[in-house]
């Protein structure tokens, strides 16, 4: 099985996938690419039993084959190597792999293609189809509120919900939670799952906004195709929390803010904050928003006051000031809004104005009881 190929156009597939390969693999073989080639076309997969990723390109091949390569080896050689035609030399008897190009060559030693697992198929599943715009965007909103929790591996994902009427992806960690809703994508059928996060970050890493995205998926996998790539993962089982019952309906405070102004002052006055507790007080009052923190141990305090839009109760709020942060940096609105109802009750924090009618970001924090 010989072929030739672009040294840095090969260089560019593999890296797409590369973030697949895991340090911890429990099988050697996962250390390798997989490279099959049939009619001229090259499929390299990487995987991790888990999720896996498959690129496909032409090269200049006149027999079909299928060899295992080192995964590290091949792309730090690459990685060093001008522009210019490869030719890959496979010995399919002892999967010895040679690599010649103009100044030189390089060998190593492969394994068999056949030893690599493989990937399930999606049987009587649903098939979708989104726009990479919708998804790269409501990863982008959702993924940093996922929690890290062993104990709760549906929280360590984003669950997805699919309507006839819209899409929704939510992520929580019990503490902060994100709802992205789009009334410009539907499903023809409902249904829901979770995506772990890994798959996330390589989708996240390899949209460039403008393609479509065809997903299939069933009870026990999803697989994304877009471009020239096609990434399976199987999906995290179990029941997500009922999250439409953790958001309060009735919320009459409402504190409208110039984003980048309440998110500087936070950051400022987080520094004073306990080290554990990261919390930070709210105090409303008419169009006045004084901000502080306080660290008793070390006798540190910073108060600041902005001006605000606020219309509803007098009233004093504790937050963690990173989930605030995290959330402020995840809007890109001028303003934003804040709704509570009660101190000892969760607050939404949502965009003051929307460019797109057809998006909803509900994101909720909840509250640190204050120290009196």
């Amino acid at each position: 099985m010989n072929f030739v190929v672009s040294s840095t156009t090969l260089l560019k597939h593999l890296q797409s996938i590369s973030g697949v390969l895991s340090t911890s693999n429990s099988l050697p073989i996962l250390d390798n690419f997989l490279f099959e080639i049939i009619n001229g076309q090259l499929t390299v997969s990487a995987s991790d039993l888990e999720t896996t990723m498959r690129t496909t390109l032409e090269v200049e091949a006149k027999e079909s084959g299928k060899i295992a390569i080192p995964a590290k080896l091949l792309l730090d050689v690459l990685k060093n190597l001008p522009d210019q035609p490869c030719a890959f030399l496979v010995d399919s008897t002892n999967f010895s792999i040679e690599i010649a190009y103009d100044n030189g060559k390089s060998k190593m030693v492969g394994f068999n293609g056949d030893d690599f697992p493989r990937t399930p198929g999606i049987e009587n599943g649903n098939t979708v189809k989104i726009s990479g715009d919708i998804i790269s965007k409501a990863i982008n909103k959702t993924l940093f509120a996922t929690g890290n929790d062993d104990l709760r591996p549906v929280m360590s994902g984003v669950f997805c919900q699919f309507s006839p009427q819209d899409i929704i992806f939510v992520a929580t960690d019990a503490h902060k939670l994100v709802r992205y809703k789009r009334s410009d994508s539907q499903s023809d059928a409902s249904s829901s799952f979770i995506l772990p996060k890994k798959p996330l970050n390589l989708l996240k890493s390899n949209l460039s906004g403008s393609e479509e995205v065809q997903l299939e998926y069933n009870e026990s996998n999803a697989v994304f195709t877009f471009n020239d790539l096609v990434l399976i993962c199987r999906l995290i089982d179990g029941k997500y929390p009922n999250y439409e019952a953790v958001i309060p309906k009735e919320n009459p405070n409402v504190l409208t803010i110039d984003r980048q102004q309440f998110l500087s002052s936070i950051k400022r006055v987080s520094i004073f904050a306990n080290k554990t507790t990261h919390q930070i007080k709210l105090k409303l009052a008419g169009s006045e928003l004084a901000l502080s923190a306080e660290d008793i141990d070390f006798s540190n305090e910073a108060n600041e006051r902005l001006t605000c839009n606020y219309d509803g109760d007098d009233m004093e709020i504790g937050f963690n000031s990173r989930f605030l942060m995290e959330m402020l940096n995840n809007l890109d609105t001028q303003e934003v809004r804040l709704e509570m109802s009660e101190p000892s009750r969760a607050g939404l924090l949502m965009p003051g104005t929307t460019d797109n009618p057809d998006e909803d970001i509900l994101m909720l924090v909840m509250p640190v009881m204050l120290n009196r």
